[in-house]
């Protein structure tokens, strides 16, 4: 259902945030791939990403005389299809957050740069391709905002095989906590928004930024020359829902007298699809208002919209556009009409996750390993076909961990307790590794039909509630270091194919 919403300004002071100071709350921002941290221009500090994520190469452009310092370093992944290299941080569960990264993969001479997913938690967020970026020789920013799933979130580089032949790459990432009232009339229990675009209209200087932006968000420059106006005053308002930076304000594009003004924007055909559309506006003229109606590819967005010079803002949760969009204000009063910021945002699902016990299981068995595979951080099963390294999901009311088989990876440590919780597991494997100490107790696998723990060096007894799993039908625990007895009720059942030697010193010895 559509919502429309309007936003008032009152005369308070917005503050933009002090030289040096950081983002609030749960922020980062990562240059990656350098070894030491840095201070932009702007007095902001980049820290290393190496903290944050386990898997990658760190690499230097051979570059001079960036603007941009982050883009000098950049971390590659390896190109292994199905797996997702993730950064993870630590985040308030009851808070939202732009994230921002930044590609830049070098010159046109360089070679071509690779495609890849973007994944936040378990949900799927967009393709990425800076080959069009590359040959301006301008980088790629992407941006959404995603709700935190719990209390880390973790940002993914996807290898996807229908792509390219090389893995993913990032030079930037920014994590920023923004403040309740900034595009709450989204519900982010089903939904995240992905930039389409977020512009100040009039303007023909830089790019509208930190410290402006309190959230270091992106107001690009939209310069027209027959419609464009400074104003004389400031908006410096928190009372807009959003919270533009007050400077957007500042520059505005008019109509003409006694004509609409028309505007193609954003500047790109969008796919037939729900948008949330945000617009703001303030007359240049202190003390003074005026009405207008807008619309929107011949629908009316807001009928009679009367702005003042303390500003206005208008904006829909759920518009559906499609192919190029056209703004059109037209005067309802002696004044035309005016426009001076905006942003449009894609709207999309956010994607179930594994269920949490099984999560958690998987958390503690990796905490008790060593060497697990580089992706095994983010959720184990979401998004389809992004599964960890040896885990194999099921799809259905709950998203569950059915197969676990970590056979032949150089694994070492030992077996957690907790793997007992994966109760929907049918096959379990950690065959011809160096796993030590003793089997858990596994009586909670009702459904497991295949365990494979032989050639390690496990050591201990058998428990005799592993005989009582009914389902099971294949036991191979040979090459380990295992004493005691073998449970009766595993060597007398018939349907069980087992092999306990060579290896264990088990007495009495059973039958080969």
């Amino acid at each position: 259902m559509l919502r429309l919403l309007t936003a008032t300004a009152a005369l308070l002071l917005l503050l933009p945030l002090a030289a040096g100071q950081r983002f609030r709350g749960f922020s980062y921002l990562l240059d990656c791939g350098a070894p030491a941290a840095t201070t932009d221009a702007r007095d902001l500090r980049w820290d290393p990403d190496a903290p944050y994520v386990s898997a990658g190469t760190a690499r230097a452009l051979p570059l001079q005389g960036l603007l941009d310092p982050t883009l000098g370093t950049l971390r590659e992944f390896p190109r292994r299809p199905g797996a997702k290299y993730c950064y993870e941080f630590p985040v308030d569960p009851n808070r939202r957050y732009i994230l921002r990264p930044t590609f830049f993969y070098g010159t046109a001479a360089s070679p071509p740069p690779p495609a890849f997913d973007l994944i936040v938690d378990g949900t799927f967020w967009t393709a990425v391709d800076t080959a069009a970026d590359r040959l301006a020789g301008s980088a790629s920013r992407y941006e959404a905002v995603f709700p935190a799933a719990g209390r880390s979130m973790s940002f993914c580089l996807g290898a996807n095989p229908n792509y390219t032949e090389s893995g993913p790459f990032i030079n930037a990432l920014q994590v920023i906590q923004i403040d309740d009232p900034v595009y709450n009339a989204t519900d982010f229990r089903t939904s995240a928004m992905g930039l389409i675009a977020r512009t100040k209209f009039g303007s023909t200087g830089q790019v509208e930024r930190y410290p402006d932006d309190s959230f270091d968000r992106h107001w690009q420059p939209f310069p027209d020359s027959k419609h464009a106006v400074s104003s004389t005053h400031n908006v410096t308002s928190v009372d807009f829902w959003n919270l533009p930076p007050p400077d957007v304000f500042n520059t505005a594009l008019v109509a003409e007298q006694n004509a609409p003004l028309v505007l193609q924007w954003p500047p790109i055909p969008l796919q037939n699809d729900s948008y949330y559309v945000a617009l703001y506006f303030a007359d240049t003229l202190d003390d003074n208002s005026r009405t207008f109606d807008v619309n929107i590819n011949d629908y009316r967005f807001y009928e009679n919209l009367t702005v003042t010079s303390a500003g206005h803002s208008v904006f829909a949760t759920q518009w559906i556009l499609s192919g190029l969009t056209r703004v059109i204000l037209s005067s309802k009063s002696g004044l035309p009409p005016l426009i001076n910021a905006g942003e449009v945002f894609g709207l999309f699902p956010i994607g179930r996750l594994t269920i949490t016990r099984d999560a958690l299981a998987l958390e503690s068995v990796k905490r008790s390993l060593q060497n697990t595979p580089d992706d095994w951080i983010g959720d184990p099963c979401m998004p389809h076909g992004y599964a960890w390294t040896g885990v194999t999901c099921q799809e259905g009311l709950n998203i569950r961990v059915i197969s676990l088989n970590l056979s032949s990876m150089g694994i070492s440590g030992s077996i957690s307790p907790e793997i007992a919780n994966l109760t929907a597991l049918t096959d379990l494997s950690f065959a011809n590794n160096s796993l030590s100490g003793p089997i858990p107790d596994l009586i909670k696998l009702g459904k497991l039909e295949r365990l494979h723990l032989h050639d390690n060096k496990l050591n201990g007894t058998i428990l005799q509630t592993l005989g009582r799993i009914q389902t099971l039908r294949e036991l191979f625990l040979q090459g380990n270091n295992m004493t005691g007895a073998v449970p009766q009720n595993l060597l007398n059942n018939n349907g069980l194919t087992s092999k306990f030697l060579p290896g264990n010193n088990f007495f009495p010895r059973p039958p080969r």
